[in-house]
């Protein structure tokens, strides 16, 4: 996002309007769609309609038809080109502010590992590539699980195939479980990555913090396992990009939960 000269760069000017400003910071939370934004920054639905347009028209957020009601989109905040207006922003300010980066991983162990389940509905796919990425990357300061509301016999061979290709992750022993046996649970983070089982999600003790990443299900991509490796291989990135912002969350729950 370039500067416009004398009025400064973009991102200051879409920022600075209160409306999309809680666009933006609800967006950063979670995935929502249109009428969810409505009540959660509490303007009417023309008004919200009308700045995530010119959000989506900057490339700061993206929409994606929901796979539980095709009439419906959930929107999503591209984190990754938010850092760089940010980091281009400081920049257009001063030279030594331009310096942007993904924020790092807890360097130390705290007293409490926060704890993360990843939902989808088959558990073959985008929840346990999601919870194999997070405990990488996490590397064992936080307890990681994933379950699906019906899960598949096991994992997909594209996503078992991408964690190690991409990732060098091997989870070819894992199996899918079922959301019951982890209702028990106590979670800090309950994170749905499918629309449809976001629709069906239990309440979980405890009070865990929610979240919904709108993620395509890639197996749907195409007939045969050749044909949606692609669609696998940016699944796992995009999900790996939400996991690398979540790693500062967590380390700062790490810190301050009693």
């Amino acid at each position: 996002m370039a500067s416009t000269g004398q009025a400064g760069p973009a991102f200051a000017h879409l920022a600075a309007h209160p409306v999309r400003w809680r666009l933006l910071t609800t967006l950063a939370d979670s995935d929502y769609r249109v009428r969810e934004l409505v009540t959660l920054v509490g303007e009417p639905q023309n008004l919200v309609s009308y700045h995530l347009r010119l959000l989506r028209d900057s490339g700061l957020v993206t929409a994606t038809r929901s796979s539980s009601d095709g009439r419906d989109s959930y929107y999503h905040l591209d984190l990754d080109r938010c850092a760089q207006a940010l980091s281009d922003t400081g920049a257009a300010l001063h030279p030594t502010l331009g310096a942007g980066a993904v924020p790092p991983p807890p360097a130390t162990e705290g007293p409490h590992r926060p704890s993360v389940l990843f939902l989808c509905t088959g558990n073959s796919a985008r929840s346990p590539i999601a919870e194999a990425l997070l405990r990488h990357r996490a590397a064992g300061l936080a307890d990681v699980l994933s379950a699906g509301s019906h899960p598949k016999p096991r994992l997909h061979a594209n996503a078992v195939r991408v964690l190690r290709e991409e990732f060098g992750i091997d989870v070819a022993d894992q199996r899918p479980r079922h959301l019951n046996t982890v209702l028990t649970h106590r979670f800090d983070h309950v994170i749905s990555l499918c629309d449809k089982v976001r629709e069906v999600c239990p309440e979980f003790p405890h009070s865990p913090r929610r979240a919904h990443w709108s993620v395509p299900d890639p197996a749907a991509a195409g007939d045969t396992d050749q044909a949606t490796y692609p669609a696998f291989r940016r699944t796992a990135h995009d999900i790996d990009t939400r996991i690398r912002y979540l790693l500062p969350i967590l380390a700062q729950l790490q810190e301050t939960r009693p």
